[in-house]
């Protein structure tokens, strides 16, 4: 996929967003559609609320047929939503969406936008959003994005007049884009933006509408069209051989954490857009139409549009650098514009394409993936013109630090190679993403930086500017400094560079339960960023908790190596939660962060710090039972959590079931979505329900039904229906509806309070329709909406017994929610109170 990616990429280099992509080889196709884009002077923008809400096609066609610049705001980066392929959830898996985001856009020409609101879960109303969120605050982010981006056309993805019909956020993205596009051009409008951006007008306003949105396509069919536009976005491109669906169908596959993946699409495509806001225009097929998208919009255009035309109408694919001269000259008379914003943007781009024509490389990368503040740093630059050209290399700077090199002519195919040493300032921030530095609420970032906000990642600490002069005109390059490296299985690779602190700390749980008043060994693993170093690292705790020793010494002698150290915590006597944390004292410095690592292949890797700190939990919990059989579906840490109380859990491969297999174990529980994603499920089934009927209990956490497929008639012994029913305010009440059910009594008295400090859901996608043989045990809903009783089921089959339930334990657990332990722990001992009692009498 890598490969792939850096094939297509290199068709709209203009666009790239990843940062440490490896260097695209341009073809002289790809610099005619540069130049056809570096002509077309229009903007669109799209909204809309998640990673993967975006429409690719259409951001494609806009992209890469109007040639317009193109954007996406996300309003969130999916923290919320769960993740096929890894472990990370919450802000871990928005880092990671935002990645994929970036390589969609990668993929698609598009570029990318982000507000300050968090996915903090499914909503069913933008009331609630819009107060979760702060309105105001992510009103203002929309507003800043279109002053800043000034498109000409915005296309929300979502409907603004149907509040409630769908997913809050979705609604809430809308009704915000609709307000702010007049709020861009308001001086009174969050007047505070306008020390670094200026008001702004878009021409028009759109809906991205479908027959979906109507119902069906019959009403669709009949729905008054008079202020739709309607584009055929199936267009081939014959100069890279693709089809513009193909394009979006790749982009969209970006999302693999989402299970995105897709056959490519081609052929003709019809997409709709409704006028909200704006004139509309007499083409209907061109959103554009009587927006003036030419040189002339800007001062002193005119004159640089009567070059770049010709140079497009005259293009030499055989001999591109015979326009050299003419870009040049445009490129000079860009730099009069008083049109600040055309400028440094056009200027970009033909910065790009006058590097491109040159076969100019530049590069400076360094050995290691990281360093630290105060250190110094090889770093190796290249420079390398293949053409005849005339270019010289007059200077080049680490951001303010001159590298003092002698001017330098690059002759054709000469590659100029220098090893150069960058100082890192000790005042050098440490990276991460930026959004992240802070503590923000369950519905915003904190981010203080405003120059920031609306950025997809934070950007490179150290870029290499390269002082060219192309045949005695300059024009100075940059370039983020990056780490590359090969591996014999993957070849060449580039990786973003890094400022870690020179050592971090983390605990191998964020989460430790006490079951009991026993002490537990607390191991802390310090991982040096730098050579030779020694400190001392203490366990900071709550009230009520004591450790046996204040400080502990550690000394490290090689970068990247670690050492574990252990404190022995005792717990109070009493059910309690608080937080440990390590402090590393080191040069006098104090260190709380712990470094994560988010290494994918389709994605560049990420590094991320973060507060370490862990969740001790003391709970007064009983269970019965030892082994349990846990089989992994999209990916839970549910196993590690129930190691945390005593269980021995074993992951069981479903090709090794057997009827025999399956015995050993006193419960099985399926991990969330494992039958709509081990396909090898279908054929065991059978002996997972017989499993059950000899006694066995079974636990199936939540499945979506529309997405396992026919092979299933059902996933349950009896009659089962899963719906799309859910409850997602986490402090919804809840009613114990079957008082007299041994799963609210045994091992462990489950009441109301048990249900006080969940995150972000009680669950999702409850049945709503089941057999007689299912007891309902629970009862709950969302403010204003009717009852529901899906969210945990249980049936007696055969000698066993078997439970579905919707409850987001793969949520709650890994938080240490101690209520949520307790019942999962009796819905494991479901059965053996009979057994318990008896080994009482025994005894």
């Amino acid at each position: 996929m890598r490969y792939l990616l850096g094939l297509l990429a290199c068709s709209f280099f203009v666009h790239g967003n990843l940062t440490a992509q490896t260097p695209k080889n341009t073809s002289t196709a790809d610099i005619y559609q540069s130049i056809e884009k570096l002509n077309f002077l229009g903007t669109a923008l799209y909204i809309a609320a998640h990673p993967d809400d975006e429409n690719t096609r259409l951001i494609s066609y806009l992209a890469n047929n109007t040639k317009a610049r193109t954007g996406y705001l996300s309003l969130t980066r999916g923290d919320g939503g769960q993740n096929l392929i890894g472990p990370e959830l919450r802000e871990l898996l928005g880092v990671l969406r935002t990645q994929e985001l970036l390589a969609a856009r990668g993929v698609d020409g598009g570029e990318q936008f982000f507000s300050r609101a968090n996915d903090f879960g499914y909503s069913k109303h933008p009331d609630e959003t819009l107060e979760i969120w702060n309105k105001e605050a992510i009103l203002g982010d929309v507003v800043r994005t279109i002053r800043k981006f000034k498109p000409d056309v915005i296309i929300n993805r979502f409907d603004h007049r149907s509040p409630g019909s769908t997913h809050g956020h979705h609604t809430s993205s809308a009704m915000l884009s609709f307000e702010a596009f007049d709020l861009a051009n308001d001086s009174n409008a969050y007047p505070e933006q306008l020390a670094t951006t200026n008001i702004w007008q878009p021409k028009r306003l759109f809906f991205n509408t479908s027959w979906w949105f109507y119902g069906s396509e019959e009403k669709f069919k009949e729905a008054d069209k008079s202020k739709m536009l309607n584009m055929d976005v199936g267009t081939y491109y014959p100069m890279i051989g693709m089809s513009n669906n193909e394009i979006a169908s790749l982009a969209s596959s970006q999302h693999l954490c989402q299970g995105f993946g897709r056959l490519t699409a081609r052929g003709s495509e019809d997409e709709y857009v409704e006028l909200l806001k704006g004139d509309l225009p007499n083409d209907k097929t061109n959103i554009f139409d009587g927006i003036d998208t030419s040189w002339s919009r800007i001062d002193g255009g005119k004159a640089i549009g009567d070059i770049l035309y010709k140079v497009q109408e005259n293009f030499n694919f055989k001999n591109p650098t015979s326009h050299l001269p003419a870009l040049l000259e445009a490129y000079q008379l860009l730099q009069k514009s008083t049109d600040e914003h055309w400028k440094k943007l056009k200027t970009n781009e033909l910065t790009t394409i006058i590097s491109a024509i040159s076969g100019l490389h530049v590069e400076a990368s360094t050995s290691a993936s990281y360093t630290n503040p105060g250190e110094k740093v090889d770093v190796q630059i290249q420079a390398l013109n293949r053409s005849d050209l005339t270019i010289k290399l007059k200077s080049i700077f680490f951001n303010n630090q001159d590298l003092a090199i002698d001017e330098t002519a690059l002759n054709n195919n000469e590659s100029f190679d220098k090893k150069v040493v960058l100082e890192i300032p000790t005042t050098t921030k440490f990276t991460s993403p930026y959004w992240l530095m802070d503590k923000g609420t369950l519905g915003t970032y904190t981010v203080n930086d405003a120059n920031l906000i609306g950025k997809p990642e934070t950007p490179r600490a150290f870029n290499a500017t390269f002082n060219l002069e192309i045949n005695g005109v300059a024009i100075p390059i940059s370039k983020p400094i990056i780490y590359k490296y090969a591996k014999p299985d993957k070849g060449e690779i580039y990786q973003p560079f890094e400022v870690v602190p020179e050592a971090t700390a983390n605990f191998a749980d964020k989460v430790l339960i006490f079951a009991d008043a026993s002490q537990k060994r607390i191991p802390i693993t310090i991982k040096a960023h730098k050579d030779s170093i020694s400190g001392t690292i203490e366990l900071q705790h709550g009230e009520g908790w004591q450790v046996d020793e204040k400080s502990q010494p550690f000394s490290i002698n090689k970068k990247g190596d670690e050492q574990t150290v252990f404190f022995l915590l005792s717990p109070p006597p009493t059910e309690n939660e608080s937080t440990i944390s390590p402090i590393i004292k080191l040069n006098g410095k104090e260190i709380t962060k712990e470094m994560v690592t988010i290494a994918y292949d389709h994605v560049p890797t990420q590094t991320i710090l973060l507060p370490s700190e862990t969740k001790v939990v003391r709970l007064n919990i009983q269970k019965a039972g030892e082994n349990i059989g846990y089989i992994m579906g999209a990916g839970d840490e549910v196993p590690t959590s129930l190691e945390q109380i005593g269980y021995n859990v074993q992951l069981i491969d479903p090709t090794t079931i057997t009827k025999e297999s399956l015995k050993k174990f006193d419960a099985v529980v399926l991990g969330i979505r494992a039958y709509n994603v081990v396909d090898e499920l279908k054929f065991k089934q059978r002996f997972i329900l017989d499993y059950v009927k000899n006694g066995g209990t079974v636990i199936v956490q939540y499945n979506t039904a529309s997405r396992w497929g026919s092979q299933f008639e059902n996933i349950a012994p009896y009659e089962l229906e899963i719906s799309r029913d859910r409850v997602t305010n986490e402090n919804s009440e809840v009613e114990i509806i079957a008082k007299d059910n041994s799963l609210v009594h045994f091992p462990n008295e489950i009441d109301n309070n048990d249900f006080t400090g969940w995150v972000q859901e009680r669950g999702l996608y409850f049945p709503n329709k089941w057999s007689d043989e299912f007891t309902p045990i629970l009862e709950m809903h969302d403010k204003g909406e009717d009852s529901l009783k899906g969210s945990l089921l249980i049936a007696k089959y055969g000698k066993g017994n078997y439970i579905y339930t919707g409850l987001s334990f793969f949520r709650e657990l890994p938080v240490g929610v101690p209520g949520a332990y307790k019942l999962f722990s009796n819905m494991l001992s479901v059965g053996k109170e009979k057994v318990e009692t008896k080994a009482k009498f025994k005894g």
